[in-house]
């Protein structure tokens, strides 16, 4: 039907699947597709929202190339919903903002799954959902504010997580897989009387990905290396991706069938790692959900109440399963009955998460690509969701709206000087935009730092700063202006589309 959205000095005609309900600081719109026609000229700026941890977000105008993973078919299936991918025009995951002349935002976000898509052209903004979907908010006004209402609006819908993992060492940034049982301990004892609540062992302990047991550089097991982090006054974290097996993996040989499938009734590629591609688990299966059961409660039985659960976008990947189910209710209903598994005491950080299925149910969420030492990627410019300190700031701290959902994880923070190409500035920034989310993380090991480096850490972790945001992209910490403008700014090459 149509219909108007209007708020104090603008009025929008919207095409709804039925009346509009007012509601505090906008508008609800039953579930079914919408568009809103909107006043503002081809220069206005669109704000993009990715769909999983890595996936751009941020805004760009609409004369600009869309925000997108271009480039790499593979990365774009890893790291965005490659079945959603618009090369021409700007589109985004569950919600978009178009902003005025006067700096005013007109957001457009969907209140629940059916794996919802919000697209901008210079006069319409419109919603679609590839299933049904649970309806849209409207709203117009100041910035913060309307991505704060839509927040508090999906929040009262999905439910919210308000748990604080504390300070969080990870192992992945300095030894990434090359780890074991001698290293860890050396590792830990050396963290040993530093202000860290988690240390995390990351990837490099398991047999292969998929196969969730420890490899011969853990020889004791791994309830003795959680047991070592706990000793040493520490929670003790562990990386799994339970939702993920490698073709080698004894999973993936010995129950194939096990796996969401191909159009030709295959295992289906559904990202790729490890210098090949991986296959997701078919969770619609009992089967499955009792792997999964076994896998999780031998981690947390070992003594690991903090988990790091990665790649989990490709539980909600396209694909073939037992049960023809929509693939974002699949993917909630699958990390639904992780929690149920591993009770509500036990940290989850969700990474490679689809964004909207994930609230409620995460603690803490990865909400932009890895990092790295050093600032940018030339080898793969035309990736926004590539390895680098930029593209993890741009996307994390375009997302700092999403508070009220779970822990915002930017990433690791480097303090080291050694082994890293980042300078003062941007390694400032690096640590200020997890000031900013307030999730404080390093991979640094103490061996690698020296006293000076050591004492800025610890002040650091030990901090509680004062922060608030001032603009799109500033903020002020501890009475300090920070301008988050060199990573959010376009990145400087052409973009460029392969078919």
């Amino acid at each position: 039907m149509f219909t108007e959205a209007r708020f104090t000095d603008l009025v929008l005609p919207m095409r709804a699947g039925g009346p509009l309900i007012r509601v505090e600081r906008g508008w609800v719109a039953p579930p079914g597709p919408v568009a809103l026609l909107h006043p503002f000229d081809e220069q206005a700026a669109f704000y993009r929202h990715g769909w999983n941890s890595w996936s751009p977000s941020g805004w760009r105008r609409l004369t600009d190339a869309p925000l997108r993973i271009g480039g790499d078919p593979a990365r774009l299936l890893t790291a965005d919903d490659a079945a959603n991918d618009t090369p021409a025009s700007h589109s985004g995951s569950a919600v978009g903002a178009l902003e005025a002349p006067d700096g005013r935002v007109l957001l457009l976000g969907a209140l629940g799954l059916g794996t919802p898509r919000v697209a901008a052209d210079p006069h319409v903004l419109r919603g679609t959902t590839e299933d049904v979907g649970d309806g849209w908010f409207v709203a117009f006004g100041d910035e913060e504010e309307v991505f704060d209402a839509y927040a508090a609006q999906v929040a009262d819908r999905l439910g919210g997580r308000d748990r604080r993992a504390g300070a969080v060492w990870s192992s992945w940034y300095s030894f990434y897989e090359d780890v074991d049982e001698a290293l860890i301990a050396r590792t830990v004892e050396d963290l040993r009387g530093h202000p860290f609540d988690v240390v995390q062992l990351d990837d490099g302990w398991e047999v292969a990905v998929g196969d969730w047991i420890a490899n011969e550089r853990f020889p004791s097991g791994m309830t003795a290396t959680a047991r070592r982090i706990a000793d040493a006054g520490f929670r003790p974290g562990l990386w799994l991706a339970p939702l993920i097996a490698l073709p080698h993996s004894a999973v993936a040989r010995e129950h194939p069938d096990w796996l969401v499938q191909d159009d030709d009734g295959r295992p289906a590629v559904t990202g790729t790692n490890w210098g090949a591609g991986y296959h997701a688990l078919d969770t619609t299966r009992a089967e499955v959900l009792e792997h999964l059961d076994e896998v999780l409660r031998r981690a947390v039985d070992s003594g690991f109440t903090y988990l790091k659960l990665d790649f989990l976008n490709a539980g909600a990947v396209h694909g073939h399963r037992a049960r023809d189910l929509p693939r974002e209710r699949v993917y909630r209903d699958a990390v639904q009955h992780v929690r149920r598994t591993v009770g509500d005491d036990v940290y989850l950080l969700g990474c490679g998460a689809p964004i909207l299925p994930s609230v409620g149910v995460f603690d803490g969420v990865r909400v932009g690509p890895d990092t790295a030492a050093f600032w940018d990627n030339a080898e793969r410019p035309d990736d926004p969701s590539g390895s680098g300190a930029r593209n993890a700031i741009a996307a994390s701290i375009e997302r700092a709206w999403q508070r009220p959902w779970f822990e915002l994880d930017p990433d690791a923070v480097y303090f080291r000087r050694r082994r890293s190409l980042l300078d003062e500035p941007q390694r400032q920034l690096v640590q200020d935009a997890a000031t900013v989310l307030r999730f404080k993380q390093t991979s640094d090991p103490m061996a690698w730092l020296d006293a000076q480096e050591r004492a800025a850490l610890d002040e650091w972790l030990a901090a509680d700063e004062t922060v608030r945001r001032t603009g799109r992209g500033t903020w002020r910490i501890d009475g300090r202006d920070v301008d988050f403008g060199p990573a959010l700014a376009a990145p400087p090459h052409p973009s460029t589309v392969v078919e």
